[in-house]
């Protein structure tokens, strides 16, 4: 058996990749990491590649968020309806004989209709690390969630494919022929941003602008990524301004992406407070494991 020797495991299990933590208490004891998501299997084939990425730390219960709880994955985990209390909701894999698997529920909006999986858990990990928290949660992300969250609650959410519509954009259009690099120019993207803020329409004719520019010369590769960047972020912060405006702001999200939005909101007023999305779903997950006892 690993040096890691959990009670206890944590699990992200999303589209693409399986994330694991050997944990003691709310400790790290050992990470791995798979590629092998939920896009990639048939439910048959999760709990023979959940032992094979375990292998060594014991028989320890697996506490897990992401799209393994969805229809297409391993047992749904049904959504709850918003609004709701932030705090994590647990259903039990049914005939997995090796360890009790546990798999968080998301959560659902009936009216605009809309669904998060995975967030909730980071948002009550937010709650254990900031208890006090009233405002809005910005999740950035490939389906980027913008949360109110008040008085402990979900009181509704909005989703904007932001991350896709970049990755389709600059991979798979017109736009791949003058794309290059990251998000590097800071200026270019600034303006971008402030164009789309003040004039979400106009925003998306600038789009093939970044083509024709480029064309002719008056745009380099660099600032035109950046210059998409702050279009798109523009956007949906255009998009999202009611969820937003003369709020509190928490960022959960990658070292990429979190940077960008908290500089997209500081131009707008707002000093967003960043935090760490491994830490704070871990902290997720240490709450949902505290309520197997009246879940199970």
């Amino acid at each position: 058996m690993s040096d890691a020797a959990p009670d206890w495991i944590a699990a992200d299990w999303g589209t693409t990749h399986l994330r694991l933590w050997a944990m003691r208490g709310c400790e790290v004891r050992e990470r791995r990491a798979s590629d092998q998501g939920m896009g990639k299997l048939t439910p048959a084939r999760f709990g023979p590649v959940l032992e094979a990425a375990v292998a060594g730390w014991g028989a320890a219960p697996v506490v897990t968020c992401g799209m393994v709880g969805s229809r297409q994955g391993w047992a749904e985990a049904p959504y709850t309806p918003a609004p709701c209390a932030a705090e994590p909701r647990l259903v039990r894999v049914p005939d997995h004989a090796a360890r009790p698997v546990y798999i968080a529920r998301g959560v659902r909006q009936d009216s605009p209709p809309d669904v998060m999986r995975g967030e909730e858990t980071q948002i009550a990990g937010l709650r254990l690390r900031e208890p006090g928290f009233e405002g809005t949660v910005c999740l950035p992300g490939t389906h980027t969630k913008w949360v109110a969250l008040h008085a402990g609650r979900i009181a509704r959410f909005r989703s904007c494919m932001t991350g896709e519509i970049y990755d389709l954009l600059a991979h798979r259009s017109v736009l791949r022929h003058t794309l290059e690099g990251g998000c590097e120019d800071m200026d270019a993207f600034d303006r971008g941003c402030a164009e789309a803020l003040a004039d979400p329409a106009a925003a998306y004719g600038a789009l093939f602008a970044l083509r024709a520019r480029a064309l002719l010369g008056d745009l380099a590769p660099g600032a035109a990524a950046s210059r998409l960047s702050g279009l798109l972020i523009g956007w949906e912060l255009a998009a999202t301004r009611d969820l937003w405006h003369r709020q509190p702001v928490a960022l959960i999200g990658s070292p990429v992406l979190s940077p960008l939005y908290a500089r997209a909101l500081a131009a707008c007023g707002i000093a967003a407070r960043r935090h760490d999305a491994e830490d704070v779903t871990l902290a997720g997950l240490y709450a949902a494991r505290q309520t197997i006892g009246a879940e199970a």
